[in-house]
């Protein structure tokens, strides 16, 4: 039975969401989420250190070792590159920047606002 703490897409949001690593497609996986996410993340390391910060870019390779992430850290801003295969957890612990701001949520406001009254606050209509 699927759930929303395995199935990541059809959750509202990933903030919260702790991915099983049990597999190494479910390992890149998570890190393809985690780059497209506007949050921090927590990333355990197999040596126990834990990272938090902002995954900017991921060069996925054929090996988990041929493969990296880059993360920006939260309190340092120091850029850190980490391999995939010293990833043992994944947690999106920041809230998601990006989170409810779509374009039908866009829409949806836009059209409360006209029938409140206000005016030139949308795109135009034809």
């Amino acid at each position: 039975m699927s759930t929303p703490e395995t199935e990541p897409l059809k959750r509202e949001t990933l903030h919260g969401w702790v991915p099983t690593l049990d597999a190494e497609d479910k390992l890149r996986e998570a890190l393809e989420q985690a780059f497209d996410y506007r949050g921090d993340v927590t990333i355990t390391l197999k040596n126990g250190e834990t990272v938090v910060g902002y995954v900017f870019d991921r060069r996925p390779g054929r090996s988990l070792d041929e493969s990296f992430i880059r993360v920006l850290q939260e309190n340092s801003r120091e850029k850190l590159s980490i391999r995939y295969s010293d990833i043992a957890a994944l947690a999106f612990t920041g809230p998601d920047a990006a989170a409810g701001k779509s374009w039908e949520a866009w829409v949806k406001r836009c059209q409360q606002k006209k029938a409140a009254g206000e005016s030139n606050i949308c795109l135009p209509t034809d």
